[in-house]
């Protein structure tokens, strides 16, 4: 059942709920049905794995666990979990740092990246659809009050 249809529906009573409160439980519902529908198009791996996976594919230069985890924004032990599955899948190696021997780098393999090219035209169609209708300031927008609701966030706790 897509948010559309649970909020429309009589199911639910969203009377007095302040809109800061919906958008918090409608960024968590999306992101529940998000992460169901890329695993079940992913096959090979969650889509946890492959969010670690982008973000490694972003950093200037092979990230260790710790800086993956800030990127991520997730556990050291989370973290740890998702790239020992990966691990175990052929996707990421462990490598020594050149200049500090007791860090260890997280490589993609080339299994990963022939993976990443096979399944780059559907995950560009899904992100096409998904964003179809939405005017890129629209998403800026979005983008610019997610990021100052976790500043908050960091400066609360």
């Amino acid at each position: 059942m897509s948010i559309e249809s649970v909020v429309s529906s009589n199911t639910l009573d969203f009377e007095g709920i302040p809109s800061s409160y919906y958008l918090l439980g409608l960024l968590s519902a999306f992101e529940n049905r998000f992460q169901a529908m890329a695993d079940s198009m992913m096959k090979e791996i969650s889509w946890k794995q492959f969010f670690a996976i982008i973000c490694i594919n972003m950093c200037k230069e092979a990230p260790t666990i710790r800086e993956l985890s800030e990127v991520l924004g997730s556990s050291h032990q989370n973290v740890k979990q998702i790239l020992l599955k990966l691990e175990s899948k052929g996707f990421v190696e462990f490598r020594e740092d050149e200049d500090d021997k007791r860090k260890q780098r997280i490589v993609l393999t080339r299994k990963c990246r022939n993976f990443c090219e096979k399944n780059n035209e559907m995950s560009m169609k899904v992100m096409a659809k998904m964003f179809e209708g939405i005017p890129e300031k629209d998403i800026r927008t979005t983008i610019k009050t997610i990021t100052k609701i976790e500043k908050n966030l960091t400066e609360a706790v």
